[in-house]
């Protein structure tokens, strides 16, 4: 009896897909389940299907900061399928946010063995090379695990496969471009702008912080000069709990607009989570000279005092 294509493991793999897009990611982490169950239970081998589905349910308790699942998933992904880019920069990203900065730094490093043009895993180099020196020392190679080799025939699976692989080429090459563009952005780069910001506002609503900073930082490469982008890209990093960085956009923002109340809200609220009472009570004060009447800073500067006191 052939299944329902509900119940088969592409069925649920599409419903897992579609959950995904959606930001439901709990729903589709457990559609993903329901496909490695049924595709076991098929008694057929099939580790390519089998490892997108790790990779997938990886994905899902990534973007719900589950790290170590996350970890434990893209490994049973690439033991089936070694060297394969997305589970390695999937656990690259949760070995950081965990601050197993050499762990990530080799999967970083495959992933350039790979193609050395992936963008994401550029910027992850540079990033865990300044992690590593702060924590490490001028010794910190000496210090690392052992990076594989990777062989030929893995490079080359890559060479007619992944849509993911495509667009970390075409993002690696929009910032070669975009990096000599002019200071000031021409009428079309700034209505280009506007629509990536207004596509970063619609993924914050589906609770896709991520990729909302991606979309917003995509927008402020057109065009720097809108205050209410970095201001909202403050706030998808604040729910990130990427506090610093938050810290700088809202400052950004401020320089563009010294009147932007959220500006003033999220840099307090991420002054506080680092525990710069002081700062962040100034901020309030600043927000509260604008909006005396704003009950949130109202409350946030109780809780500032508390702090301070």
């Amino acid at each position: 009896m052939v299944p329902k294509l509900a119940d088969s493991v592409e069925g649920l793999r599409a419903a897992g897909n579609q959950s995904f897009r959606n930001g439901q990611f709990a729903e589709a982490a457990g559609l993903y389940s329901r496909a490695l169950r049924a595709l076991q239970a098929q008694g057929c081998s099939n580790p390519e299907e089998e490892s997108i589905l790790f990779s997938n349910r990886a994905a899902c308790h990534l973007k719900d900061g589950n790290c170590r699942d996350c970890i434990k998933d893209c490994t049973s992904a690439l033991a089936l399928i070694p060297f394969s880019m997305k589970p390695l920069l999937r656990r690259a990203s949760a070995y950081e946010a965990l601050e197993k900065y050499p762990l990530a730094y080799v999967d970083y490093k495959t992933v350039l063995q790979i193609d050395d043009k992936v963008a994401s895993a550029l910027e992850g180099i540079n990033r865990m090379t300044r992690a590593l020196v702060d924590s490490l020392g001028p010794q910190w190679r000496l210090k690392l695990p052992s990076i594989p080799l990777v062989p030929v025939s893995a490079q080359k699976r890559w060479d007619f496969s992944p849509p993911e692989y495509q667009k970390e080429i075409a993002k690696s090459k929009f910032k070669e471009t975009t990096t000599a563009k002019t200071t000031v952005p021409s009428a079309g780069d700034v209505e280009r702008a506007r629509a990536l910001k207004e596509e970063g506002n619609e993924l914050v609503k589906k609770g896709n912080h991520k990729k909302a900073i991606e979309k917003y930082s995509e927008s402020l490469s057109f065009s720097d000069m809108e205050s209410a982008t970095y201001s909202n890209r403050a706030l998808c990093h604040l729910v990130l709990k990427q506090y610093k960085e938050a810290v700088k956009d809202c400052t950004e923002a401020l320089r563009l607009d010294g009147k932007n109340v959220k500006a003033f809200y999220r840099r307090a609220q991420a002054y506080k989570a680092l525990k710069d009472y002081k700062s962040s009570f100034e901020d309030i004060s600043s927000l509260l000279q604008l909006e005396p009447r704003n009950v949130p800073a109202q409350r946030l500067r109780q809780e500032v005092n508390q702090s301070l006191n």
